[in-house]
């Protein structure tokens, strides 16, 4: 989440709204529209699970069709994106202080 963390916090977001990412279910920090988004991040990063109906409607009470695409698309180009650096094994790039720890070496491979 580096460079997501030094994004959010470029663009406004307090970064105590951004350490209570983990337990965005249980936090006050977040709307219900963000409850949705966030569920239905949760459920599209999951391999073990489908993207329940009960969460599409709940996204859909609070994004137009377009917005859900976008969504969907900004979501999967994320997991996209990690997929890529796990393989690689590039490190964080230092926007965030609080980057996340790898137990992998941080050195990456050659290209």
């Amino acid at each position: 989440m580096d460079i997501r963390h030094a994004v959010g916090v470029r663009n406004g977001i307090d970064p105590e709204t951004l350490a209570e990412l983990a337990r965005w279910q249980d936090s006050d920090r977040f709307t219900v529209r963000e409850r949705a988004a966030l569920a239905l991040c949760e459920e599209i990063v999951r391999d073990d699970l489908d993207v329940s109906d009960a969460c599409f409607a709940r996204v859909r009470e609070h994004f137009s069709e377009a917005d859900t695409v976008e969504l969907a698309f900004v979501i999967g180009y994320q997991i996209f994106a990690s997929k890529f650096a796990k393989t690689f094994h590039l490190p964080p790039q230092g926007f965030s202080l609080e980057a996340p720890s790898t137990s992998r070496p941080t050195e990456s491979r050659p290209g």
